[in-house]
């Protein structure tokens, strides 16, 4: 079967020609492929003498004797240098083959075949160098041809499939691969020769005969074409990528758990509950780390116990042998049911036993040789064995240690199918526990503070039902909700004698257990200065100093440096260090200071840079008074103000703090706007105003602390006062019984005539010796019976003890024994004395022992 040479085969790489010589020597015939070569035309060469056409001068007797011989009729062959017509006098090299041959006349002539000698040379170059490159190439090279079956492989590729190169001819992509990959391979090998597109990098999983190991390549993949552009087949080169797979795997890896621990520090310890904080964990663990995971904490540290819990397990450990402290089940999570399986079969109990894991909320311990219990003990990452019966293959026991203390248990699960933990999964989960466990013992030490400051706050409240001489009062306290931390808010009721009442609502600046404790001091400091029923603006101006020695060091005064001795003391420089440190210590406080007397239904009140107190008159809409506001309680430098007001009867006070007016969602005065609103509605019972306010304003949910107290006015009536002024004389004293008698008389306390006439009779006498300007007598009778004596004498009356040889001195001794209670205090005017008496219920008064007469002797 004939087929003719396709263009860009071998002949037109080679370039070989002929051309005959006749019997005459003279070229006889002249093909195209040597007009080709020789750059001459057959009509330009044909009847022409060769060596004159194209040898040099120097070489034409040699090859004209050459010739001779050949049309002798021998053979010969050799290299020949000619000229190269058109190409500037460059010669040219060719090798020559001639034949003697014979005319049909008999005549001897000679055939000659040319092969240019350059082309020989550069196909030679180029062979060697494409074998150069395709066998010492250190990857894998791989000819398909255009059946897509290996036509050449060359060493390397050898190297990691085995055997020889020539074993490897024929074979398909199916011989290496398996069939996933293989079918992959295939078809990009199709795309290719198809469209003559290349591709890179095409990413392949194999195993090498006779390896366990799964290895990556990367192929490179061309189509490789003859000169004339025919395709030919694929050539594939590949490249081990296993080591680059595995530093990327890592890389991943690495990058994952950086994320992983940046999401941890975003997400655990937002708030400062116990087990929020482990459900945070969870949250961030599952499914980024692992599939299945769950926390234990230790139920000491749940219930509050101040045994550090680490150390308690540890001495549970060394004294009963019998496995770990009792621990609370407060988090799981999974990610593959919805129902936490049974994860680690053993881990929680004996050898032996296979109870499943701890409920959510159970009570357990670990046994002493569990891989938990281990975990525990030594506070080391433990593996846990998988149950082969189970789904879970790989588990992490981590122990969550904080601060030195072990606060619990976190176990990470990965279920088949997914890696098994290694070192840096391990590194991981230890640095993950550890993040929560400080956040879980942060939340621990602020529980206990909040506990602490939330017990100690409530103890310094009034009780629930406070009561005074013409009111009706109702107090509602509401702490911040857990996330937020107990505030320095306080309200208070004073008795004060005359039947007054001194009501009082303060707020600390600050949080925790400090504002708490500031409180406190704050709250005694006012009730120690209202006994000494000073003015409210003289009371604040005494709290302020109070206030002011709370932020210096040791609590005293405002340390100015000055003693109160001679000369002037300067501070050391020890103590100026001490007291610049404790600056950021400095408490601020805002208080609202009232006075009511029932007689009159006058209040007064002083302002301390607390929000104004709100009265609703009956019928009238709610009214925010003027009190001017003042400085807060430790700035110092401004004195207070009093405001006088006059109360109708069943008027409504109300004194509260910030945060029943002020959220982050409304501005303040929105909220005392609100406030004023829901006041105003009219209702019988105060109890239920306090309800209707908390439950109708928006408090935001638990930010602040919440302190109302309200009072109804209900003033003294008329015929419990009995008020007389009597002239500076002595008949005065008798005048003063009389009247006291027939009042008591008139009221139906017939029981305490004696006794009233004779205290009367003592402070009159006081008045009338020690004092100046008329005296005025007044009788209160409400829970109990207040005796008034105001006279102008600014002389405060003192008690002391009378020698044997007095004949008086011994009134107040007197006043003191048979009242339940007596003082005195100044007014506008003057000063006040005034003692009280119980109401009698009906059981014989007691009679004063012998001790006690003798003792004013």
């Amino acid at each position: 079967m004939w087929q003719s040479s396709p263009p860009g085969s071998i002949y037109d790489y080679i370039r070989v020609a002929s051309f005959s010589i006749g019997p005459d020597g003279l070229i006889e015939q002249w093909s195209r492929r040597a007009a080709g070569l020789f750059g001459m035309a057959s009509r330009d060469a044909v009847g022409r003498d060769p060596v004159e056409a194209f040898m040099p001068a120097e070489l034409r007797a040699g090859a004209r004797r050459r010739v001779g011989e050949i049309l002798d009729g021998k053979e010969w062959t050799g290299l020949v240098p000619f000229r190269m017509p058109g190409e500037n006098g460059v010669r040219g090299l060719a090798e020559i083959y001639v034949m003697p041959s014979e005319s049909r006349a008999g005549e001897r002539a000679a055939l000659c075949i040319v092969v240019d000698v350059r082309a020989l040379r550069r196909i030679e170059t180029d062979l060697a160098a494409s074998q150069a490159i395709f066998g010492q190439s250190p990857f894998g090279f791989v000819l398909f041809g255009t059946d897509f079956t290996v036509v050449r492989a060359n060493q390397r590729f050898v190297t990691v499939f085995g055997g020889k190169a020539d074993d490897h001819r024929g074979r398909t992509v199916s011989d290496y691969l398996t069939r996933p990959e293989a079918d992959r391979l295939s078809a990009t090998l199709e795309r290719v020769l198809e469209t003559g597109n290349a591709v890179t990098d095409l990413q392949l999983v194999g195993t090498p005969p006779g390896s366990a190991d799964r290895r990556h390549w990367s192929m490179n993949l061309y189509r490789v074409h003859s000169r004339s552009g025919r395709p030919i087949g694929i050539a594939a080169l590949a490249i081990d990528v296993t080591q680059r797979h595995i530093a990327a795997r890592e890389a991943a890896s690495a990058r994952r758990n950086l994320a992983l621990l940046n999401e941890a520090s975003a997400r655990i310890g937002n708030s400062l509950d116990l087990e929020t904080t482990a459900r945070e964990l969870l949250d961030v663990a599952v499914p980024g780390f692992c599939d299945l995971a769950s926390v234990d904490l230790y139920q000491g540290l749940l219930t509050g116990e101040e045994a550090a819990p680490g150390s308690w397990g540890r001495y549970h450990h060394q004294q009963s042998g019998s496995g770990s402290a009792e621990l609370r089940r407060v988090a799981q999570a999974s990610a593959v049911s919805d129902a936490l399986p049974g994860v680690l079969p053993g881990s929680g109990t004996a050898p032996g036993e296979d109870m499943g894991p701890p409920a959510l909320g159970a009570v357990h311990h670990y046994p002493f040789h569990s891989p938990c219990s281990v975990a525990l003990r030594t506070r080391r990452a433990t593996d846990v064995p998988g149950d082969e019966r189970g789904f879970v293959h790989s588990t992490l026991a981590v122990p969550m240690v904080a601060h030195d203390i072990v606060v619990g248990l976190v176990q990470f699960s990965r279920t088949k199918g997914s890696e098994t933990f290694g070192e840096r999964d391990r590194a991981l989960a230890t640095e993950l526990a550890a993040r929560a466990a400080v956040c879980i013992d942060n939340a621990r030490l602020y529980r206990r503070e909040h506990e602490r400051a939330l017990i100690l706050q409530r103890s310094l409240l009034p009780p629930g039902d406070p009561e005074a001489a013409g009111l009706d009062i109702a107090c509602r306290y509401l702490p911040g909700n857990t996330a937020t931390e107990v505030g320095g808010d306080w309200f208070d009721v004073i008795e004060l004698p005359g039947h007054r009442t001194a009501l009082v609502v303060g707020d600390v600046m600050g949080r925790g257990l400090r504002a708490a404790v500031a409180m406190g001091e704050l709250r005694t400091a006012v009730r120690t200065l209202a006994l000494l029923d000073l003015e409210p603006a003289e009371v604040l101006s005494a709290l302020d100093e109070v206030a002011r020695g709370l932020g210096t060091p040791g609590g005293g005064g405002r340390g100015d440096g000055f003693g109160g001795g001679g000369g002037a003391q300067w501070p050391s420089r020890a103590a100026h260090k001490s007291r610049e440190a404790d600056l950021s210590e400095v408490y601020l406080a805002t208080c609202v200071y009232a006075v009511y007397d029932p007689v009159t239904r006058r209040c007064t009140f002083a302002n301390a840079g607390h929000l104004p107190p709100l009265v609703v008159e009956p019928g009238e809409p709610a009214l925010l008074l003027d009190v001017p506001p003042g400085m807060p309680l430790g700035v110092g430098g401004e004195p207070f103000e009093e405001v006088e007001v006059e109360l109708r009867e069943g008027a409504l006070l109300a004194l509260y703090t910030d945060g029943l007016v002020e959220s982050r969602d409304h501005p303040l005065e929105e909220g005392l706007e609100a406030f004023r609103r829901v006041i105003a509605q009219p209702s019988p019972l105060l109890e239920d105003v306090c309800d209707h306010v908390l439950t109708t304003l928006d408090t935001g949910h638990g930010e602040d602390d919440i302190a109302l107290l309200m009072a109804r006015i209900q003033g003294l009536p008329a015929e419990a006062v009995g008020d007389w002024r009597l002239p500076r004389e002595l008949r005065s004293v008798g005048r003063a019984r009389e009247l006291a008698r027939t009042q008591l008389t008139a009221w139906g306390l017939d029981d305490l005539v004696d006794t009233t006439e004779l205290l009367v009779s003592e402070l009159v006498t006081n008045a009338l010796r020690y004092g100046e300007g008329e005296i005025r007598l007044r009788l209160l009778r409400d829970r109990t019976l207040v005796c008034e004596v105001w006279d102008a004498g600014l002389v405060q009356p003192r008690r002391r003890r009378a020698r044997d040889t007095d004949e008086g001195g011994r009134g107040l001794q007197l006043v003191g024994l048979l009242s339940a209670a007596w003082g005195s205090r100044r007014t506008p005017r003057g000063k006040t004395v005034w003692f009280e008496l119980a109401l009698p219920d009906g059981e014989p008064a007691a009679e004063l022992s012998v001790e006690q007469l003798m003792s004013m002797y």
